[in-house]
């Protein structure tokens, strides 16, 4: 375990204690997530980055190892918080825990693949344009706007291809190939870069947004940097942008919970059309077996998976 990772450990049981939890408690969740760390070293994934499919592997391996279902439940629940607390520290958009089915939570499944027409419904339905309502007060107009046209953007690259939150937030603009119509993914020491094509309406807004939104953000701001996407307050963290993007899509559509929810239904969706190599290298997974973990057998079997260690009600 890394000095970045013993500090997570610490502050996290600084911040169990400052949310009303005994020592003990708090010593029993960092013990949990220490023996979690310790199991993500080993499949070499960093917490940050643990997606959906990650948590599921977690429970499999608890209960290869003869844990008892009360011993599973009590290591979801020290996740949850530890993933909670991430959040709060800004580390992570999404947490991977919220899905999971734990007792008192009624949830149908674990995500809710959402169909092709729902996700193109999700992106035209999220407006760059905000009507004044009788008695809300108006952020500033012009940030507003250039915020929304801005966020339309990222949603688009969820909605078409698939990339990670990580991955856009990453983005440079020479990754932006916008001539040949098509967007150069960063590889990461978990995914493969790749480069994928872009939606005629993609070039065309990634254009406008280049030229022009970007370039009002970044005076506005007084910033200066080579990164795409720039926010238009303060913070140089990418993960404010996402956030305030989830909490409004989200508010908007009942069916979502996160982003990753999209990117699960983007690859089950892609595994309908395409060979399991071709959205492998789409998805940006370094093993296809993170692909076929992806197809809707596979993804049945996981929810059943989670509903047996973790009931509903």
């Amino acid at each position: 375990m890394n000095d970045q990772e013993n500090h997570y450990l610490s502050k996290f049981n600084e911040w169990l204690i400052l949310k009303g939890h005994t020592s003990k408690t708090a010593n029993s969740f960092t013990t949990s997530i220490r023996r979690f760390i310790t199991w993500l070293e080993q499949e070499n994934i960093e917490p940050e980055n643990v997606s959906y499919n990650d948590m599921v592997s977690y429970v499999s391996y608890l209960k290869r190892k003869g844990n008892k279902q009360r011993t599973v439940q009590s290591n979801t629940n020290s996740l949850k918080h530890f993933y909670r607390f991430l959040q709060e520290e800004e580390k992570i958009t999404d947490n991977p825990v919220l899905n999971v089915a734990v007792k008192g939570i009624k949830r149908k499944t674990l995500h809710e693949i959402l169909s092709p027409e729902e996700l193109e419904k999700v992106y035209q339905d999220y407006a760059t344009e905000i009507k004044q309502e009788p008695g809300k007060k108006l952020p500033p107009q012009k940030n507003n706007e250039l915020a929304r046209k801005r966020n339309k953007i990222i949603l688009g690259l969820v909605i078409y291809q698939g990339m990670r939150t990580e991955e856009i937030g990453k983005l440079e603009l020479s990754d932006l190939q916008l001539g040949e119509g098509k967007i150069n993914i960063q590889g990461s020491r978990r995914t493969e870069g790749r480069v994928l094509k872009l939606e005629a309406h993609q070039v065309y807004d990634l254009m406008d947004y280049v030229h022009s939104i970007r370039k009002q953000i970044l005076e506005a701001t007084g910033k200066n940097s080579t990164k795409v996407f720039i926010s238009v307050g303060s913070s140089l963290n990418f993960n404010n942008i996402m956030q305030k993007l989830v909490k409004t899509i989200c508010t908007a559509n009942p069916k979502l919970n996160d982003m990753r929810q999209i990117r699960t239904s983007v690859i089950v969706n892609w595994l309908k059309l395409y060979n399991l190599r071709r959205v492998q290298y789409m998805a940006g997974h370094r093993y296809v077996s993170s692909t076929e973990a992806y197809q809707v057998n596979n993804i049945e079997e996981l929810q059943d998976e989670i509903r047996k260690y973790h009931p509903i009600g």
